[in-house]
């Protein structure tokens, strides 16, 4: 039992590893110590994976269902909303790439196309919203007269379709192979070490570099606006920003270079260990990242703090009252009744709707 258990979290980490990396043909060779700490590891990193697909999905929905339905529809909103959708397209579609894979190559290739697209319009989408936030606290007229919600739906759309075109490479590459009486989707052991550094270098600047940049130099911008702000909303600020910063950094830089260090295993066989040991842990904190943007982007919102607590309270209200629904409506009928003391009653009036 415990081998098996062993076997499945190996395969289950060793197909997240390559989820977004190529090097599938590689073997973990070493001592039994290291073997040991590897399967600590993979544990580790199973219940951190659980929790992604958890939290990500609960908390990314949440800010659909208010986005979406709840909030009036605004420029902000609508950022909102892609963003969550992509996060928790991203964090959702985790569960069906820890399996043995039996569903063919074409289904291998949608899954993981439609996992890249949202990996990169969520990182695209936090750019967008950088920008904007600069753009709106700097040329305030200009965004009061041009920041249309209609603008915003043309540019999330050329956001979508950015993100398929970056992710089509890697869709194409993608196969289903047989190792060891097991069934993956994953890139084939054909693939060159050229066309590796391509698609590596390629996902690096268009989905770290270039927007990490936008996120980085905008919020620097917001930063000096908000000097001139009063001091508690310029800590505020302070702390939004250095946090905003601080996890797109911290969860995707890790990722990236371990997949360079990954080109050169085949020229440092001795980089094999620390690749099998911290590949887990970075692909964790990447996928930590749309967690974290919910928190960070919308949870810190007062308009959706105060939205997200009337749904709640809403859901809560009609699920405690839908067993007794036909006495609730009758006491509400009857108290509605008298008019006119409703009238001459105010104080009664005021306490009712408390």
């Amino acid at each position: 039992m415990t081998h098996t258990l062993f076997d499945r979290l190996d395969r289950w980490i060793e197909l997240y590893r390559f989820h977004f990396s190529s090097s599938d043909n590689t073997t973990i060779d070493g001592s039994s110590g290291l073997k040991s700490a590897l399967k600590h590891i993979h544990t580790f990193s199973l219940v951190i994976y659980c929790v992604i697909i958890v939290v990500g999905t609960v908390g990314n929905g949440l800010v659909i269902y208010v986005t979406g339905f709840k909030m009036k529809k605004t420029v902000n909103s609508l950022w909102f909303l892609n963003l969550a959708l992509a996060d928790f397209l991203f964090t959702a579609f985790l569960v069906f790439t820890a399996h043995h894979w039996p569903f063919g190559q074409f289904m291998c290739k949608l899954n993981n196309f439609v996992s890249l697209v949202n990996m990169f319009a969520s990182v695209f989408f936090l750019a967008a919203i950088s920008l904007d936030r600069c753009v709106s606290i700097w040329v305030v007229v200009w965004a009061q007269n041009k920041r249309t919600v209609r603008k915003a739906q043309v540019i999330s759309a050329a956001i979508w379709l950015a993100a398929a075109t970056c992710s089509t490479p890697y869709a194409y590459f993608r196969t289903v192979e047989v190792s060891k009486n097991q069934t993956n989707c994953w890139y084939p052991s054909t693939i060159t070490e050229n066309e590796k550094s391509a698609l590596y270098i390629f996902r690096f600047v268009m989905g770290f570099l270039i927007p990490f940049l936008a996120i980085f130099f905008s919020y620097v911008a917001i930063w000096i606006r908000a000097r001139r702000m009063q001091r508690m909303r310029k800590r505020r600020c302070h702390r939004i920003i250095f946090s905003i910063i601080f996890a797109f950094f911290i969860c995707w830089l890790p990722f990236h270079v371990l997949s360079f260090i990954e080109l050169k295993i085949n020229h440092y066989p001795d980089l094999g260990s620390t690749v099998h040991v911290a590949g887990p842990l970075t692909v964790s904190l990447a996928f930590m990242n749309s967690c974290l943007n919910p928190i960070l982007y919308v949870f810190m919102c007062d308009e959706f703090q105060k939205k997200l607590k009337q749904s709640i309270w809403l859901v809560l209200e009609n699920a405690l009252a839908e067993d007794h629904l036909s006495v609730v409506t009758s006491s509400r009928s009857l108290s509605r009744i008298p008019r006119k003391s409703d009238s001459t009653a105010p104080n009664t009036v005021e306490v009712v709707s408390v």
